[in-house]
């Protein structure tokens, strides 16, 4: 079978607020070579707080942290990192301030990109968010991964403008909140040229105590 096979999970990890054990096991249960992740800590101590994320879960710090607002992008020792970025959506006087985190990577010569972003919960604001962060995906040359909550569905506007020339593999799979699963929020987007094997909303009792969001995961070959 053609191409390099690249397991990428995203998951909004609710400020790490929850079940932590549970997490770092499920993590490393399903042992993603990249994990996105949405409400990474941003504030104090951050850079501590994500490299001992990294750390317990067999993982390294890629990018993000506080300069994505709280985007995060670790890696397995599979990953070669090339480059990163961030970058910052305008804030909205007495909103959360949301951004996204770039990086450029490789596995045994495969190269692509991988951005994750957590969009406002402010339907008045997450468009815009929405449409730069696209903009910025659309710029980037060679296979794109794009990952994060939305908080919104397949429905909306934003999500339709994220996926947009993309492919998505989310229809009939919910991951908020949790424990009652109702909504589906929390996407994964490939380019074309990346083919995607396997997606699944995990579902267990691990996850169901980690957060408050169900983590996704998408085995493909770049």
């Amino acid at each position: 079978m053609s191409g390099v096979p690249l397991r990428v999970m995203s998951y909004n990890v609710h400020g790490l607020s929850d079940d932590r054990p549970a997490l770092i096991e499920l993590v490393r249960e399903l042992a993603p070579d990249v994990l996105v992740v949405q409400e990474a800590p941003r504030r104090f101590r951050w850079r501590h707080k994500c490299a001992a994320l990294a750390d317990d879960a067999g993982l390294v710090v890629a990018a993000g942290g506080l300069p994505a607002l709280g985007n995060l992008v670790l890696v397995s020792m599979r990953v070669k990192v090339h480059e990163t970025w961030c970058m910052r959506f305008p804030l909205t006087p007495g909103r959360h301030m949301r951004g996204a985190a770039f990086m450029r990577g490789s596995v045994r010569g495969g190269r692509f990109t991988v951005s994750g972003s957590h969009l406002a919960t402010d339907p008045a604001e997450r468009p815009a968010q929405a449409m730069l962060w696209k903009d910025a995906l659309d710029a980037i040359e060679g296979p794109v991964i794009a990952a994060g909550d939305l908080n919104e569905g397949p429905g909306g506007g934003a999500w339709r403008t994220v996926e947009d020339g993309l492919v998505s593999s989310a229809a009939g799979r919910f991951t908020f909140p949790a424990t009652l699963p109702a909504r589906l929020i929390d996407g994964l987007f490939v380019t074309p040229d990346i083919t995607v094997e396997k997606y699944e909303v995990v579902e267990s009792d691990l996850a169901r105590r980690a957060s408050d969001h169900l983590p996704v995961l998408a085995d493909l070959r770049i």
